[in-house]
Order: C-alpha cells, then structure tokens, then sequence
C-alpha cells in the first residue's frame, strides 16, 4: 500500500531532489511558500490535519547562516517552533517526521569527527535555532528521525558554495577562500536519496549523522570544484586560490573550525558507507553542465 508523504520545502537544494525521487515511495504531497508559510502556526497546523499524511519531511529552514544574526526571531520561527508544530502535529496524527539539522549544532572544537551523541554547543543564532528544532521534536514526537549533514551543495536553488565558487571563478582571476575551517562537502541529491531508503524502514527512530565521507577545507573544496570545472569545459577565468583565515575573513555568525560528522550509525541502515565527497562533486558538475549547458 502507497504511503502518503507531506513534503514541506520541496523547492529548496534537497527538496527539489525529493520531489524527483519520492514518488517511487508513496504518494506525494509538495508544499512550498508561498502556499505554505512556516511562520504561520495556524496554516501548518491546517495544510497538515487537512492532508493527513502518514510521512511528513521537513526540508524547509531557515539557512542564512550570517542573517540569522540580526533576524533571530524568524530563524527561531522557522528553525524552531515550525519544527515543533510539526512534531505536535506528526504526535497526534501517529505520522513519522523526518526533518534535516546541520553539523552547525557543534561548536567545532573537536578534532575528531562528532558522533550523534557527543555534546552539543552550537556558536552562531542559526545553530542554535536548528538544535532548538531537533530538541522539540525529541521531546514531542515518539516516532521521528532528525538527520543531520553538512556543506550542503546542488544543481538546485539559488545559491551554494560550488554555484558561487563557479560564477566568481568566471569572472575574476584571483579568489581567496578560507583554509581552517575543515567539514564534509555533501550533494543534496545523496541526502534526498538516502531520506528516500529509510522511508520503507520505518522502525528506526532518533538522530543520525549523514555526509560524503572524506574532509576537505573550502579551500581544498574550491581547488577541486575548479579542477573538476575545467576538464568538464566551464568557462572559467580564475587562475590563483589564495588560502586565507577565518579572521582574514570575518562575518556575523561564527562558524565552527572542525564540523565532520562520524556517519557510522545510519551506514548499516543504508547497507554502504557514504560515497565520497570529490566523486559525488564531479557527478554533480556533470550533470550541472548537460542540464544549464555550462
């Protein structure tokens, strides 16, 4: 029997990807704003009772790392009590809720990569507001799977590090990009896929970690989105990646230096370890290139 999945923020980098892979796994239904906003507790609430769904995915956050600083009260909205109206809502209804965090929950002081149970201490309002958001849904809703990733890229929305690092080594020869900042590059549509293989077991509860293995600084991440940019033929213009620290680049929201995340709990779930970073980027390109004819 087909199982209803409500699909909240299907317009964002995993959630367009959701929208191509789920219909394999139920029937589907995609909201986005501006039919739904996760500011409005009432229209949740509604949009959710009327479609009764057996799955709810919540792909939609608030993401603007360094805006979040001065617009706390709408990245807490979003990141943190949508999340908990869901859970609320997913309770009642006897529904399963998936919903995506981030490596940002941790302060980065670590030097080893964070298991799901190590300590939380999140540096900036976004990680803050997204550990509220796992938090309430830990306390609210029994049957949940809070899945947390890192440096999320995608062929899909407006705006990631390799769309940026693509559109700026166009246009100038010289780049600097930060050094010591270190975590795990990870394609959206792996996320989407691996949200997709747990839909069918949903016996399994709780948080899990889930990137591309491998590390790589942004600045090993912008070496070889240009390496793999040039055999692929994109136009390309830059010519020197200079490293540099985050102190030499300062903004709002400080970000956490080391953010790898240990996927070894959801590996036998998935029945493989992550791919790794540097292959899925190059796919990504791939298909970026024959889908904008870059």
């Amino acid at each position: 029997m087909s199982k209803s999945i409500l699909l909240i923020g299907s317009n964002g980098q995993v959630g367009k990807e959701l929208q191509q892979i789920l219909p394999s796994y139920g029937d589907v239904i995609s909201v986005t704003r501006p039919t739904i906003d996760l500011t409005q507790s009432d229209t949740l609430r509604s949009i959710i009772r009327s479609k009764q769904p057996q799955i709810i995915i919540n792909a939609a956050a608030y993401t603007a790392v360094d805006k979040a600083e001065s617009e706390p009260e709408l990245a807490t909205a979003i990141n943190a009590t949508a999340p908990l109206i869901l859970a609320e809502e997913s309770q009642k209804l006897g529904a399963f809720l998936i919903h995506i965090s981030t490596d940002y929950v941790f302060d980065g002081n670590g030097c080893s990569p964070y298991q799901e149970t190590y300590a939380t201490n999140p540096l900036s309002v976004y990680g803050k507001t997204k550990l509220a958001g796992e938090e309430a849904i830990r306390e609210t809703c029994a049957h949940h799977l809070i899945l947390r990733t890192a440096w999320v890229y995608g062929t899909f929305g407006k705006s990631n590090f390799v769309k940026t690092m693509l559109r700026l080594g166009a246009e100038r020869q010289e780049l600097r990009v930060v050094a010591d900042q270190i975590g795990s590059p990870t394609w959206a549509q792996d996320i989407a896929t691996v949200i997709a293989q747990i839909i069918p077991q949903l016996t399994i509860s709780g948080t899990y970690h889930y990137t591309n293995s491998g590390v790589a600084s942004w600045y090993d991440f912008a070496i070889a989105i240009f390496e793999e940019a040039q055999q692929l033929g994109f136009p390309l213009k830059v010519e020197r990646i200079v490293p540099i620290t985050t102190a030499e680049y300062p903004t709002p929201a400080r970000r956490p230096a080391y953010s790898v995340l240990a996927c070894g709990k959801i590996s036998p779930i998935l029945g493989t370890y992550p791919p790794h970073w540097r292959q899925r980027l190059r796919q990504m390109l791939t298909d970026f290139k024959i889908g904008h004819g870059a």
